[in-house]
């Protein structure tokens, strides 16, 4: 009996030091949202890599989750661009990411090419990164501060169909960063399609 004690508290010392010793890609809340994203690097569909860190002196870093194929994300392509092309002199870093198992380099650059998309776009193998953001569908938007913790979540707005369109939310969110505020709204419901895991 006491063998078999020393032996349990043995084991369970060793799972706690090995799980101890594994890097966490983020911490959480009580939710399972992550609310602070360690540094990671990733290519781009022209072999050049972009790490976080790269943009941390960004007044914020917007990360969005992107496919090729599915038309929701797609419907947002035009803009995707238009918050790019409007923000990006005024400090804020955007970076696309492509999770999706199915969707390779090439297609990415195709894709790209064929939509006017000029933002990075990086290729998140086996979705490693996604899965450290909680990401789920496409698109989906993170924006983190200059400490990579996570200031907003959600969708770029209410509507796949830009006439219908009521609440600006990742445009409102990043007016209210360079204005000195704090996002009134942190958290809004992304819709799309759902990320192709491996």
């Amino acid at each position: 009996m006491i063998l078999r004690k020393t032996l349990i508290n043995c084991f369970m010392v060793i799972f706690f030091l090995i799980v101890g010793l594994q890097p966490a890609a983020c911490s959480q809340n009580d939710t399972g949202d992550p609310t602070e994203v360690k540094d990671f690097t990733l290519k781009d569909y022209e072999g050049n890599e972009h790490s976080l860190s790269d943009y941390k002196n960004s007044k914020a870093i917007v990360v969005i989750f992107v496919a090729t194929e599915c038309p929701v994300s797609n419907a947002y392509n035009s803009r995707m661009e238009a918050l790019y092309n409007d923000y990006k002199s005024k400090g804020i870093a955007y970076i696309g990411i492509n999770s999706n198992k199915a969707e390779n380099v090439m297609d990415m650059k195709e894709h790209a090419k064929e939509n006017g998309l000029t933002f990075p776009i990086l290729k998140d193998e086996k979705n490693i990164i996604a899965d450290q953001f909680k990401a789920s569908v496409t698109p989906e938007v993170y924006i983190l501060n200059s400490d990579f913790k996570v200031i907003y979540q959600g969708r770029i707005d209410n509507s796949r169909d830009e006439e219908d369109v009521e609440s600006k939310d990742l445009r409102n969110a990043l007016d209210e960063i360079l204005s000195g505020k704090q996002v009134s709204k942190s958290t809004s419901k992304a819709f799309g399609c759902t990320i192709k895991r491996v």
